[in-house]
């Protein structure tokens, strides 16, 4: 927790908004996606999706096999309290929603499921395909989607290492790293699914300041020959692999 203070400060204090943006690209993605403040109907999606699990006192139990919980202290959780301090929250699930429409995405690969809350958020793409290790929080989401009709996604219920090989053969506009908070863990799936990469792909990074570990291996993806532009938005980081881009690296404040 310390450490997430202490890297938060730092971020302020490097951190600009636009007016600090010299790329075109981070520019327009920066005000016409990030800041944008426009209502949208997929929105009220969201927090209807979200508010049935928060209405949702079910016990089960949870298999992690992630960097654990610093909220939770045993494996039997409620649905409610997983929704409410687990789930991608109210302000990044409708930034997911907008950067899914914005890139115009067809294909999107989501690493971490939980209860679909960020999985409902890119329901505008074609496809969503989304891979979660724990079978009873799994099977809560698939319950949900399918009462929300989203009919345009495949869950693949397996750990991680043992199922992004699955995926090897396909290319993904977007994929959205929430599933390990681990350095070891987080690069092992980087390089996996760099071949599902192209050119305009983007790859999002959860809590990449969680650890002193965490913040590492963000500073390794980011120096890898194939990343052109990223952006650090504390909460999250954004990587693309646009040739076009000289290579830099933003600091951004959402």
């Amino acid at each position: 927790m310390w450490y997430q203070i202490v890297a938060y400060f730092k971020f302020l204090f490097k951190s600009s908004n636009q007016h600090g943006i010299h790329s075109p690209f981070v520019y327009d993605l920066v005000t016409k996606c990030f800041y944008d403040t426009t209502p949208r109907e997929h929105y009220k999606v969201i927090e209807n999706y979200r508010r049935e699990l928060l209405q949702n006192h079910t016990e089960i139990e949870v298999t992690d096999f992630g960097a654990g919980s610093r909220v939770f202290s045993s494996n039997k959780r409620k649905i409610s309290a997983i929704a409410k301090n687990a789930g991608i929250t109210k302000k990044r699930a409708q930034l997911l929603s907008r950067l899914t429409s914005y890139f115009n995405c067809t294909k999107c690969l989501e690493l971490g499921t939980s209860l679909g809350i960020g999985t409902i958020a890119m329901k505008n793409a074609t496809d969503v395909y989304t891979i979660e290790g724990c079978p009873e929080t799994a099977k809560i989401a698939e319950q949900q989607l399918q009462k929300h009709d989203m009919n345009n996604v495949s869950i693949t219920i397996a750990p991680f290492e043992k199922s992004i090989s699955l995926f090897n053969d396909e290319l993904f506009d977007l994929v959205y790293f929430d599933g390990n908070h681990q350095k070891a863990a987080t690069l092992s799936y980087f390089e996996q699914l760099l071949k599902t990469a192209h050119n305009d792909t983007v790859f999002i990074f959860d809590d990449i300041h969680w650890s002193k570990e965490m913040t590492e291996a963000w500073e390794i993806i980011k120096n890898r020959p194939e990343v052109t532009v990223t952006i650090d938005t504390f909460f999250w980081g954004f990587v693309f692999f646009r040739k076009e881009q000289v290579k830099e690296h933003f600091i951004v404040r959402l």
